[in-house]
């Protein structure tokens, strides 16, 4: 087939089977591709691309699926996906460019040029947020691409002028400007530390609060926290404090955004579900009032510092996010069931388990090890790039274990003879192939327990590891407990034994869920015997 023929496009378009995702994007790339190397007459042109638009979306999602569930780093089985998502993204942005280019000089398209731009600056915005969405670093370029997009589209009178687009899920229109504040967002959302599926909402967001939001260039009496972009840089928004007075450089103002967000949490308040607002079905409203909350600060009022400062750090951690290598580097010992009367087992006698993501053949008394440290078995060693009270950023080069967002995990300095546990806050893959992590380790010192849920006379139910973290007076947080994953019931009694002790408590709040834990805080359960 020839590609550069728009009729032959546009029947080829007719012809193809969503289904069949991987061949329609193949497809769809040799289309897209095969026209910007022909450059046909421009209301052709974008004849076939505007055609092919809803089944691109379609396509590219399906690609994006072998990276954005569990992300994985540079050269592996994805990395040739992502580059494809990218390239066609960019070309649907250079196709548009050079669409508005060519028809400068004949003028069919005069009263489609905003049309023009505003895809142009959408689709540059994919190329970047696909990043976010693979957990990549962004290869230098990408916001530059961004900006010139915006700019162009300010030069020519267009940013504000609104245009139909079917694939903005709330407005179903959107101008230059409303895509371009969109990409901004999307990058205040800290997005290295979204799930796909937040990240998924992060996004559709953007696009729902982005006509609420201004750019400008009145810089001189904002505070240094205000937020700012260069348009003639290649970074997204910065504190203004942080930024050169350039003469592209423009004020973020976010404050009638802040007024939204305030106005959508008081609607939850009063029982009105997130479709109803333009949030989307598919997600619950005590989660979208969270989300919105996390929102609140950097999209509607200006960078905050951090609570607690980091400060470098050279060092390393050995760290696991398997949950009974958490528990063994705890206890000494392999999870087991509750014994009353007879002695456990020695871990000599323990059949190989599973520890820091290697198989231990036969591992022996922990407290016989050099040093006599609970560590006495193999673990990933991690790089600390700096640390707060609160926690570290670590780096790890070459193959590891892979690890998901809000994933506990089991942490121990090398200095040190106690682990800690922590939840995964963020993690981003360096070009060269270098995991970088965030983790907030929870407060307390974990101590291994066994947990089971209170069920009728006469019924057992086996018990399941979990970890116990006493109230800790220097940080000001009280006990808690971290369940299993989808544990936490709101006034549910647990049995909770540690050692030969027993005891029932009652689970009051949920302070934080992960991919595979439940952080809750708990009271003693009064008049209640063990099951």
């Amino acid at each position: 087939m020839d590609y550069a023929q728009p009729a032959a496009c546009l029947d080829q378009l007719q012809r193809l089977h969503p289904i069949d995702f991987r061949s329609t994007h193949e497809t769809l790339a040799r289309i897209v591709h095969g026209l910007l190397a022909a450059r046909p007459a421009p209301n052709q042109h974008l004849e076939v691309l505007e055609a092919a638009r809803d089944t691109l979306n379609f396509a590219q999602g399906e690609m994006a699926r072998a990276y954005t569930a569990r992300p994985l780093p540079p050269g592996r089985d994805g990395e040739n996906m992502l580059e494809r998502v990218v390239g066609l993204w960019q070309a649907m942005a250079q196709s548009y460019a050079a669409i508005a280019e060519a028809d400068a000089h004949v003028g069919t398209l005069e009263d489609q040029r905003a049309l023009l731009a505003q895809r142009r600056v959408s689709y540059a915005g994919l190329a970047l947020i696909e990043h976010f969405r693979a957990h990549r670093e962004l290869p230098a370029g990408l916001w530059r691409a961004v900006h010139a997009s915006y700019a162009d589209a300010v030069r020519d009178g267009l940013a504000g002028v609104r245009v139909a687009d079917a694939l903005n899920e709330v407005w179903r229109a959107q101008s230059p400007r409303e895509a371009y504040v969109a990409v901004l967002l999307v990058e205040l959302a800290n997005p290295y530390g979204r799930s796909e599926r937040e990240l998924n909402w992060v996004i559709r967001w953007a696009q729902r609060f982005a006509p609420y939001c201004a750019l400008d260039t009145q810089l001189e009496t904002q505070k240094p926290s205000a937020y700012g972009v260069d348009v003639g840089g290649d970074a997204g928004l910065r504190p203004l404090g942080l930024l050169a007075r350039t003469p592209t450089l423009l004020r973020f103002d976010g404050s009638n955004l802040a007024v939204q967000i305030q106005a959508v949490l008081a609607q939850f308040k009063r029982g009105v579900k997130p479709a109803s607002l333009g949030l989307g079905d598919d997600c619950p409203t005590s989660v979208s009032a969270r989300l919105l909350l996390s929102l609140y600060r950097p999209w509607g009022l200006a960078a905050s510092g951090r609570r607690f400062p980091r400060r470098a750090k050279t060092g390393e951690v050995e760290l696991t996010g398997d949950w009974l290598a958490i528990g063994f580097a705890l206890n000494g010992e392999l999870f087991q069931q509750p014994r009353t009367a007879t002695a456990r087992r020695t871990l000599s006698e323990d059949v190989p388990l599973l520890t820091f993501g290697e198989r231990a053949a036969r591992i022996s008394d922990p407290a016989a090890g050099a040093g006599g440290h609970q560590l006495a078995f193999e673990s990933e060693k991690w790089t600390v790039l700096d640390q707060s009270v609160g926690g570290f950023r670590l780096q790890h080069a070459g193959e590891g274990v892979r690890l998901e967002h809000h994933q506990l995990v089991g942490i121990r300095p090398l200095d040190a003879d106690q682990l800690l546990i922590a939840d995964l806050s963020w993690l981003m893959y360096r070009a060269e192939g270098t995991l970088e992590i965030g983790i907030n380790v929870l407060a307390g010192v974990p101590r291994a327990v066994s947990v089971r849920h209170k069920v009728a006379p006469g019924r057992r139910e086996p018990f399941q590891q979990a970890f116990l973290l006493p109230p800790s007076p220097a940080l000001k947080s009280p006990g808690s407990l971290v369940l299993p994953p989808m544990w936490f019931r709101a006034d549910s009694i647990l049995e909770l034994r540690e050692g030969e002790t027993s005891r029932h408590v009652c689970l009051r709040k949920l302070l934080l869920r992960g991919t595979n834990f439940d952080q809750c805080s708990f009271d003693p359960a009064e008049d209640l015997s063990p099951a």
